[in-house]
């Protein structure tokens, strides 16, 4: 979120004061992000900064209880949260749930890259967390990958907005549904090709694993010293490892380095392993539509949004530059050949 909600400061440093018991001295919005439903904050007390993340709409338990397990079983890589006064890990404000992390300077893979040994310690982190034994307990609030095709459907319906309507809310809106036109071809071979491969997938499911189910660049955090996290764990899911290993040449670690580059380092800390590339091809093409189907929820029926809706068109944009994610999955995908 790149502009503060519509929270006093004041209303914040009183909700961390009475759930956390936190002399709070200062506070600093951080415009970060391209999710319009989460801003966050840096927080100073005696001695100690923390990083408050402000959570609005859905919200899970398993996004803090996860973290917390996998950081006290041993991946340190994962942030946990920090548990209020009454042992919650989250407290409520009007409508919004409040998240404490401890502060960690640094920066994500879109402003810094992964070193090579980075990119092997990112391999070796997922493989622990594609391993990871959880308790029965936790793991039954984790979503189950079902295929759904509600994100297809949605683009879709865009598609034949963009297509038959004659006003859209603002310019944003009107250059989203220039877009949509533009590319109708091809983002409607994008969606049915994953149609195809969810069909292929519930046929013959492959084995399910822990999944990060977000990964990018921006989801990286990188310090100064070369230590690095895997952040954001609002959405986790079991699913085909490959939800996670696509990530790997994707187009979304950002461009330094080249697709097979990526590739051959992440293996090296991941280790040799089958892959499915059914599931791999699947979840490169689902990435594609939900951000698709994500920014026109945000950008296509409404003006609202503020310097967000700039930053979100800037990102669904970017899909269709050369070289970048469509034209990645279209590259990596071996089930069928690319569109001519």
């Amino acid at each position: 979120m790149l502009e503060k909600p519509n929270l006093r400061d004041e209303s914040i440093v009183a909700c961390v004061q009475a759930n956390y018991e936190l002399p709070v001295r200062q506070i600093d919005f951080l415009p970060l992000g391209a999710d319009v439903h989460t801003a966050v904050y840096r927080l100073a007390a005696p001695g100690t900064v923390y990083f408050l993340k402000l959570r609005r709409g859905a919200f899970h338990d398993i996004t803090v209880t996860l973290p917390k397990f996998l950081s006290d079983h041993g991946i340190s890589e994962v942030i946990s949260p920090l548990p209020a006064r009454n042992g919650r890990l989250w407290a409520q404000l009007d409508d919004f749930k409040v998240i404490l992390y401890p502060f960690v300077e640094g920066q994500n893979g879109y402003e810094t890259p992964l070193t090579a040994q980075q990119w092997i310690a990112l391999g070796a982190v997922l493989r622990r967390v594609h391993t990871a034994v959880l308790p029965p307990a936790l793991q039954s609030q984790i979503r189950r990958e079902n295929y759904s095709p509600q994100g297809r459907t949605a683009v879709r319906q865009y598609l034949a907005l963009a297509a038959h309507a004659n006003t859209f809310p603002d310019a944003i809106a009107d250059e989203v549904a220039a877009l949509l036109r533009a590319q109708h071809s091809l983002i409607s071979d994008l969606v049915d090709r994953t149609d195809r491969l969810a069909e292929a997938l519930q046929a013959q499911p492959p084995t399910f694993t822990l999944c990060h189910a977000d990964l990018h660049a921006g989801n990286v955090h990188i310090t100064s010293d070369g230590t690095f996290y895997l952040v954001d764990w609002d959405d986790p899911i079991l699913a085909p490892k490959e939800h996670d290993l696509m990530v790997a040449g994707s187009g979304l670690m950002g461009s330094w380095r080249s697709p097979e580059a990526e590739e051959a380092l992440f293996y090296q800390g991941y280790g040799a392993v089958p892959l499915n590339n059914h599931a791999l091809a699947y979840y490169r093409y689902e990435r594609i539509i939900q951000d698709i189907a994500v920014y026109c929820d945000e950008l296509l029926l409404s003006a609202a949004g503020g310097a967000d809706r700039a930053q979100s068109l800037h990102y669904l944009q970017s899909n269709f530059l050369p070289h970048n994610t469509i034209a990645l999955a279209y590259q990596a995908d071996t089930t069928s050949p690319p569109p001519v």
